[in-house]
């Protein structure tokens, strides 16, 4: 199975110069955990996540287990609000892992394992031509497998996949 079979076409994007606002109210609304960050070409510049944006957020988080009581979260407020306005290009990654539509999904599994990351955008030279997440190669491993068996037993033929 190569990745195109598998791959979401369909995909929520930014701009570099996207507000970080922005970034963060697509990912609510939409239920997702990441965001290509794309030039008006398609050209893919990074990725903004969740976790970029908590980054951005509460710059001082990370420090706050350790200095709890010195932390004053009431004036986080400010930069809370003056991330929110910032370009999503401050703070997305910009390394990024990516995979041609004609792989094998099991190569950009690997990818996602190594590197611990959850989606890969596919890329066709520098241009986005999807997004594969590490929830769509499980499921089409899992069909693979399950339509493997099935077809040689036929035992639950009548049953169909979910729409």
């Amino acid at each position: 199975m190569i990745v195109k079979d598998v791959m979401t076409t369909r995909i929520k994007t930014v701009s570099p110069d996207s507000a970080l606002r922005d970034a963060a109210t697509l990912l609510g609304f939409y239920h997702i955990s990441g965001l290509p960050v794309i030039t008006e070409d398609g050209t893919l510049v990074g990725l903004i996540s969740e976790k970029d944006i908590l980054r951005a957020f509460y710059p001082k988080i990370d420090n706050a287990i350790e200095l709890a009581a010195a932390v004053e979260f009431g004036d986080l407020d400010v930069e809370f609000r003056d991330a929110m306005d910032s370009p999503v290009r401050n703070w997305m990654t910009t390394h990024v892992f990516t995979v041609g539509p004609n792989e094998p999904i099991l190569r950009a599994a690997a990818i996602m394992i190594a590197h611990k990351v959850r989606r890969v955008p596919v890329t066709t030279g520098k241009i986005l031509v999807g997004l594969l997440s590490i929830g769509d190669v499980h499921k089409a491993v899992l069909k693979e497998t399950f339509d493997r068996k099935l077809g040689q037993s036929g035992a639950i033929s009548h049953l169909k996949p979910r729409s």
